[in-house]
C-alpha cells in the first residue's frame, strides 16, 4: 500500500478499529443513462487514469492478486485495456464516453446496508524540508532500517505484530514511535530528510507520501516505504474521549490545530499511536501527478480512489455519487464523476466505500479533511466479467 491510512478516514471518523469487509449483496446492471451527470462529466481524465491501469494490468496484473470478489481476472480485462492502450492517453470527452459504453456494463453496488456509503477524502501534504539538519530543520524522515524484518504467519500471530527485528536470535516487536523518536535509530545514517516541526512528520506519516520543499526552491517527493508493525491508533479518539474535540468536529483540521495549541501535550498525544512510517524518495513521477498508489500507478487528483482491494481490482472504473465540503465554509458540493480504484487503505473496508485522491497542497488538504460524505457506487465491468458476477 503507497499511502498509509488514507487520513480522511483515520484521524476523523476512524474511532474504533476498522471494520471487517463487507460482501455486496448485489451488482445490479444499470443503464448508462441511468447515471445522473454522465452525459456532464469530463470522461477524458477517467479515461487517461484507466489508460494508466492499463498499462499496469497488462505488465504485471498486480491487482488481481488475492482474486478481489468483484474483480475477475486479468484475462477479463485484457480485451479491453488492449483496446484503451490503442488509443492515446490523451483523448476527447466524446471519444472517452464512447469507449466506455463500448466495452463496459454499469453495475449499481449494494453493500451489507443498502445502496449508501461513506466516502472520504486523501491528499499529498506538501511541507518545508531539508536533506541536511540545521536552524529550523531538525525533524528526520527515516528510510527503512535494515533490521526491520518481515514474520512469517506463525511469528506474526504469536506476537502480534507483522514486523519486527531479532534480538539475540529471537524475532520481537519493532521500536515504537515513542522509541524512534527519542532516538532509537540515531547515528545510522538513516535520515532521508529534515523537517521542521514533529507535527508536519506525523500527518506525513498519516499520509504516507508527501512533496518536501527544499531551501533552493526544489521539491523532494517522498513515498512509503515501510512500517513498524506497530498497531495504527487514531488519535483523534482520545481527543473525543476526552472532550477536548467534540466528536462532530473531529477532522485533520481540528486535530492539527489542537496540537499546535498544546505544544506542552502534543507529543505525548502523537506517542499514543506506535506506529511509525518509513519513507524512500520518490523519483521520476509526473508532477502534475500524484504519488504511486497501491496500483503501482501514479495517483490522479480527483480521479483516483482507493477502495477495498478483497472486493475490487485495481484499475476498475467507479461511477461515484457523493458529496464534496467544497462550498463556503464546507458546505457540499454535489459530485458526480467516474473514478479509477487505483489504491487501498486498511481503513477502506466495504463494497460501498471509497476514499477520493484530492491531489497536494493547501485547497486538497482542506477537502480531504473534511470530506466524510454518504454517497452511491456504481462499478464499470467489462461486459463478459459484469454477465458473469451480475445477480
Amino acid at each position: 500500500m503507497a499511502i498509509s491510512a488514507c487520513a480522511a478516514l483515520v484521524l476523523g471518523l476512524a474511532l474504533s478499529a476498522p471494520a471487517k469487509p463487507a460482501a455486496a449483496r448485489a451488482l445490479q446492471p444499470v443503464s448508462f443513462e441511468s447515471l445522473a451527470g454522465w452525459h456532464e462529466d469530463a470522461l477524458a481524465d477517467a479515461f487517461a487514469a484507466f489508460h494508466r491501469s492499463c498499462r499496469e494490468i497488462l505488465d504485471s496484473g498486480r491487482g488481481f492478486a488475492g482474486r478481489p470478489r468483484m474483480g475477475g481476472a486479468k484475462a477479463d480485462w485484457l480485451a479491453t485495456c488492449k483496446q484503451a492502450l490503442a488509443l492515446p492517453e490523451a483523448v476527447s470527452d466524446r471519444k472517452a464516453r464512447t469507449f466506455f459504453e463500448a466495452n463496459f456494463t454499469p453495475l449499481a453496488v449494494t453493500g451489507k446496508d443498502g445502496r449508501e456509503g461513506l466516502f472520504t477524502g486523501y491528499f499529498e501534504p506538501e511541507m518545508a524540508g531539508s536533506r541536511t539538519p540545521g536552524g529550523p530543520y531538525s525533524v528526520p524522515l527515516y528510510a527503512r532500517p535494515a533490521d526491520l524484518k518481515t514474520f512469517g504467519k506463525a511469528t506474526a500471530k504469536r506476537l502480534g505484530v507483522p514486523y519486527g527485528r531479532i534480538v539475540d536470535g529471537k524475532p520481537v516487536a519493532y521500536h515504537t514511535r515513542a522509541e524512534i523518536e527519542r532516538g532509537a535509530l540515531r547515528g545510522r545514517g538513516l535520515e532521508l530528510v529534515w523537517l521542521t516541526s514533529p507535527e508536519d512528520a506525523f500527518f506525513l506519516h498519516i499520509q504516507g507520501s508527501g512533496r518536501i520543499r527544499l531551501p533552493d526552491g526544489s521539491v523532494m517527493r517522498v513515498g512509503f516505504a515501510a512500517k513498524n508493525g506497530r498497531p495504527y491508533t487514531p488519535i483523534g479518539r482520545f481527543l473525543v474521549q476526552s472532550g477536548e474535540i467534540p466528536r462532530d468536529e473531529i477532522s485533520m483540521q481540528s486535530i492539527r490545530a489542537w496540537l499546535d495549541a498544546h505544544p506542552d501535550r502534543a507529543q505525548d498525544l502523537m506517542w499514543k499511536n506506535q506506529s511509525f512510517i518509513f519513507f524512500r524518495e520518490v523519483k521520476g513521477v509526473r508532477p502534475d501527478l500524484g504519488p504511486v498508489g497501491a496500483e503501482n500507478v501514479p495517483l490522479t487528483p480527483g480521479r483516483s480512489l482507493a477502495v477495498d482491494h478483497g472486493l475490487y481490482a485495481y484499475g476498475t472504473p467507479v461511477w461515484l455519487e457523493t458529496g464534496v465540503p467544497a462550498g463556503r465554509d464546507g458546505a457540499l458540493v454535489p459530485m458526480r464523476r467516474l473514478m479509477v480504484a487505483q489504491d487501498t487503505g486498511t481503513a477502506i473496508k466495504g463494497a460501498v466505500r471509497g476514499d477520493v485522491f484530492w491531489g497536494s497542497g493547501e485547497r486538497a488538504g482542506e477537502i480531504a479533511g473534511l470530506m466524510q460524505s454518504r454517497g452511491r457506487m456504481t462499478v464499470l465491468l467489462p461486459k463478459a466479467l459484469a454477465a458473469r458476477l451480475a445477480r
